[in-house]
C-alpha cells in the first residue's frame, strides 16, 4: 500500500496504490510511529456537507432521550416484522423496543418519526480499507504526498456511514491511519462509523503484505514482515500495543501484489498458529487474507477467526470451516468494478488477469459454502471499489445463493458475533441505537440496502434523505 524509506530519522513515504487491492490487505506496509494525529486534525477541515449538517458534539450530548417510531421493524434474527415499532433511546443506547409510546417520556425527548418505513440494524462491513482509493491503481498513487491518504480516509468514513454501515472492520491501513481515525470518531471530533482497526496487516517477506513492486535500489519492506514463529508473536504484541483491535495476516498471495499468485501459501501453519495463540491470549481476534486452497485450510486449522476472500476453498476447506466454526468473508462484488474501471485507473494487466481468473471461481465457491451451512459474514473490500458503495454486494450474494434474510444477517447479528460484540448488529435493549430505515421490505427486495435514505448512529440522525 504505502512504501517507506527511513532517512535521517524521518520517514520518506512513497505510495503505489496497487496496495489498495481487491484482496485489500495493504502489501508494502512499513513501520511508522509517525504523526497521524496532525493529519487527522488537518483532515477535519474537509468535512463533507453530511458532517457539517450534524449537530456539534456538545449540543448532541444534551439530547439524552430519543423516541423513534416507524411503520415496521425487521427482526433480522428470525425475519419477523414488528408493526408500528417504538424504540426508546437514552444516551445513545436502546432502552426498550415495543409498540406503544411510554407514558412517562422525559421532558425534551426528541422524536424521530419514520412513517411507512422499515427499521433494521445499522449494517456491518467486515472488510474495508478506509485509507484506500480505487481511483489510483498501479503506480499512479505515487504522485501524492503520504498525508493525502490520511485526509481521504476522513471522507471515506463519512461516505461509509451515510451508506448505512454504522460499524466496519478495517483490515489493513498505512501509517496507523485507521487507529487515529477511530480515535477521532470515538472522541466526537469526526463523523464516521464505529471502526474495529487492524492497523498494519502482515505476512511473509516477499508475500502479499510485503512491498513487491520496487527493485533493490529502492529497498521497500513491509512494516511487520514475519518469517518465524517468534517474529509472528512479536508482530501481534506490537500492533496491539499501538492500537490494533484485530490482527490481519496474509496467508497466501493476492491479486494486486506483484510477483505473488493468489493460490500460493505464504505463511506456515506454525506461524499462523503462533499469531492466533498470541492474539487470543490478548483477547483479540484474527483475520486471514487467504485465496489459496492450502492457505485457507491451514488458517482454519490454526484457529483463525475469519477467512477473507476464501476464493479457492475446496470441499475439505468447507468441512474444516464448519468443524472449527470459522467465518468466511467473501468479497464477491468488487471484481465488477475492477474489471470495468481498473485499467483506466492504472491497474496493471497482470493484476487484472488474476482478478479475472478468480472472479467466477470465488463466486461459485461462495454458493457452495453457503449451501453447506458455513458461517458467512458480509465484507466488501471497499477501497478496491468506492466507499459508500458497500451495499451493492447484497444483490450479488443473493444472485449466488444467499437468501435476502441471510444476507441481512451476515451484515448484522452474524457479523457482530464474528466481532465478539454484543452492542451492535441487533435492535434490542442495551445495544447502541445504530439503525437504518428503508421504504419497503428488504427481505423481499435486498437491493433496498444499496441506497439507504435514513441512518442513525448512537441515537443521532446522521442522514435523512427521505
Amino acid at each position: 500500500m504505502t512504501m517507506a524509506k527511513t532517512v535521517g530519522g524521518e520517514v520518506s513515504r512513497k505510495r503505489a496504490s496497487f496496495g489498495c487491492n481487491r484482496d485489500g490487505d495493504g502489501m508494502a506496509l512499513r513501520r511508522l510511529r509517525a504523526l497521524w494525529l496532525a493529519p487527522l486534525a488537518l483532515a477535519a477541515v474537509v468535512l463533507s456537507p453530511l458532517a457539517q449538517a450534524q449537530e456539534a458534539p456538545a449540543a448532541a450530548a444534551r439530547i439524552e432521550t430519543v423516541l423513534v417510531t416507524a411503520g415496521k421493524l425487521l427482526d433480522v434474527r428470525n425475519g419477523r416484522m414488528l408493526d408500528q415499532p417504538v424504540l426508546l433511546v437514552r444516551d445513545g443506547r436502546i432502552v426498550s423496543v415495543g409498540t406503544s409510546v411510554p407514558a412517562d417520556l422525559p421532558a425534551g425527548t426528541r422524536r424521530v418519526e419514520l412513517p411507512g418505513m422499515t427499521l433494521l440494524p445499522g449494517l456491518i462491513d467486515m472488510h474495508t480499507h478506509l485509507d484506500g482509493d480505487p481511483s489510483y491503481g498501479g503506480y499512479t498513487g505515487l504522485q501524492f504526498n503520504d498525508r493525502f491518504w490520511s485526509v481521504l480516509a476522513v471522507k471515506h468514513a463519512q461516505d461509509t456511514l451515510a451508506a448505512g454501515f454504522t460499524t466496519v472492520r478495517n483490515l489493513g491501513a498505512d501509517a496507523w491511519n485507521d487507529v487515529g481515525l477511530r480515535q477521532a470518531i470515538d472522541e466526537g471530533k469526526l463523523v464516521g462509523p464505529r471502526i474495529v482497526s487492524a492497523a498494519y496487516a502482515f505476512g511473509a517477506t516477499g508475500g502479499h503484505c510485503d512491498s513487491t513492486y520496487f527493485p533493490p535500489s529502492m529497498k521497500q519492506d513491509g512494516a511487520y514482515n514475519v518469517d518465524s514463529v517468534d517474529q509472528a508473536r512479536h508482530a501481534v504484541r506490537e500492533l496491539r500495543k499501538y492500537g490494533a483491535q484485530v490482527i490481519k495476516i496474509c496467508a497466501t498471495g493476492g491479486v494486486f501484489s506483484r510477483n505473488t499468485e493468489p493460490g500460493q501459501q505464504q505463511m506456515s501453519l506454525e506461524e499462523m498458529t503462533a499469531v492466533v495463540e498470541e492474539a487470543h491470549r490478548w483477547g483479540i481476534r484474527v483475520a486471514a487474507h487467504a485465496h489459496g486452497t492450502s492457505g485457507i485450510k491451514d488458517a482454519i486449522r490454526a484457529g483463525v477467526d475469519t477467512i477473507e476472500h476464501a476464493s479457492l476453498i475446496d470441499d475439505e476447506g468447507i468441512r474444516l470451516a464448519r468443524q472449527h466454526g470459522a467465518w468466511l468473508t467473501m468479497d464477491i462484488y468488487n471484481t465488477e468494478y475492477t474489471q470495468a474501471e481498473g485499467r483506466k485507473n492504472g491497474v496493471l494487466e497482470d493484476n487484472l488477469r488474476k482478478d479475472r481468473e478468480l472472479a467466477e471461481v470465488q463466486r461459485e465457491n461462495f454458493r457452495r459454502a453457503t449451501a453447506a451451512g458455513v458461517k458467512m459474514v458480509y465484507g466488501t473490500d471497499t477501497g478496491v471499489y468506492p466507499h459508500g458503495w458497500n451495499g451493492r454486494q447484497f444483490a450479488v450474494v443473493g444472485r449466488y445463493g444467499m437468501p435476502p434474510l441471510q444476507g441481512s444477517q451476515s451484515g448484522g447479528p452474524e457479523a457482530a458475533n464474528a466481532l465478539g460484540r454484543d452492542d451492535v448488529g441487533v435492535l434490542e435493549r442495551g445495544r447502541w441505537a445504530d439503525l437504518v430505515a428503508v421504504n419497503g421490505d428488504p427481505v423481499q427486495d435486498i437491493r433496498l440496502l444499496e441506497n439507504i435514505p435514513f441512518v442513525m448512529k448512537g441515537g443521532q440522525t446522521i442522514k435523512d434523505a427521505r
